[in-house]
């Protein structure tokens, strides 16, 4: 992936995708520890959408990034990284009042006990964002509109601007939502609201404890249940793999991006419930992966799938392609990462199940000069 560049990427032609949402500079520890032992810290940048952007963009796709940030210096260098990994940031809007959100975190994964976070986002230019300074012009120009559920955390005002995004709407382009469930930013307040606006999007993202956690509903049928409207659901089941399932939906939701309401690649079909057109069921397992950091893989995972969406790939192929693209983060210590060569992953997801089950992935394995035989197998 190319590093930051000095100026505001701009696309010439048609957006594949838009991503709005907040992103924040992030500090990394120099070294393991408690945040309160760590002398010093490295800078970068983080942000679900934004991430979601950069990896598209250095996939070749057209990405644009849509966000507030304030007109100081950390929001200088949060759109000039942005961009320099070739999203377009012409619609990036600055606050003169309001500063931009950093954050602080361990170098312990998410998941262990011992790992810190500590954020400074309250009073953020991003949690000012809402329907009154959001460009909707530039919002609504591409193929696909992705979204968070972070994003409906931050406000009141963020909240409307979701539901007012993910409305119903002739000309829309396809909604991609990722509910990206953040217990912290919901405390006092009611998560529900994500299942509300994952009801109304075209391509849902959701991990099996996330939809547990906030909403009670266990396993990826019930969740599909409870979310009959979307025509794909993707149900992200940890070291499971994920599940999707993918039907047509009647009424005028949003316009069809590269084939993403449907796909050839099946492994099942059940019912979807009343009104709607039987369900695709497709599994994939997961990659055994030398983990470094878990840090960004669900936002891999989600660009991997949106990109073979653009492409038109089978079912199928788009979660492996998320696999393989969650799998180039989680080898390396940061969000993000350069991808494996489109060659290079289309090559190891066309691997029949058995060879695709052997594949064991480390630092490195993106390397574009490598064919599958000489990623390491189980």
């Amino acid at each position: 992936m190319p590093g930051p560049a000095a100026g505001t990427a701009h696309a010439a032609t048609t957006t594949d995708v838009v991503c709005l949402g907040e992103s924040m500079v992030t500090f990394l520890p120099s070294q393991p520890g408690r945040l309160a032992d760590v002398p010093s810290f490295g800078r970068g940048i983080g942000g679900a959408e934004s991430n979601v952007a950069c990896a598209l963009a250095a996939a070749g796709h057209r990405a644009a990034w849509v966000g507030r940030v304030g007109a100081d210096g950390f929001g200088d260098h949060l759109v000039e990284t942005i961009a320099g990994y070739g999203v377009d940031t012409s619609a990036v809007r600055r606050d003169p009042d309001r500063p931009t959100g950093i954050y602080f975190r361990t170098a312990t994964d998410r998941g262990a006990g011992a790992h810190e976070v500590a954020y400074y986002r309250a009073g953020s230019a991003a949690s000012a964002m809402s329907s009154d300074n959001v460009p909707y012009g530039e919002v609504f120009a591409g193929r696909i509109l992705h979204l968070s559920g972070i994003t409906a955390a931050l406000s009141g005002d963020c909240l409307a601007l979701l539901r007012e995004l993910t409305a119903p709407r002739q000309g829309r382009p396809l909604v991609s939502f990722d509910v990206n469930h953040r217990p912290h930013l919901w405390r006092g307040g009611d998560a529900s609201v994500l299942l509300e606006l994952a009801r109304r999007a075209d391509l849902v993202f959701v991990g099996e404890d996330e939809a547990e956690e906030a909403w009670g509903i266990v396993g990826a049928k019930a969740i599909r249940a409870a979310l009959p409207e979307p025509s794909v659901l993707v149900v992200k089941r940890g070291s499971a793999g994920a599940t999707v399932f993918s039907g047509l939906r009647p009424g005028p939701r949003s316009s069809n991006a590269g084939g993403a309401e449907s796909g050839p690649a099946s492994r099942s079909t059940e019912g979807a419930g009343a009104g709607n057109a039987p369900d695709t069921v497709t599994h994939v397992p997961a990659l055994h992966v030398d983990v470094v950091a878990a840090v960004g893989a669900g936002d891999a995972f989600a660009a991997g799938f949106l990109s073979a969406t653009l492409r038109g790939l089978p079912v199928r192929d788009r979660v492996r392609h998320g696999h393989l693209m969650a799998a180039a983060v989680l080898t390396v210590p940061g969000d993000l990462t350069e991808p494996p060569a489109r060659d290079h992953a289309d090559r190891l997801a066309a691997l029949d199940d058995g060879a695709w089950g052997r594949l064991r992935l480390g630092p490195g394995w993106t390397a574009a000069d490598r064919a599958p035989e000489e990623v390491r197998t189980s």
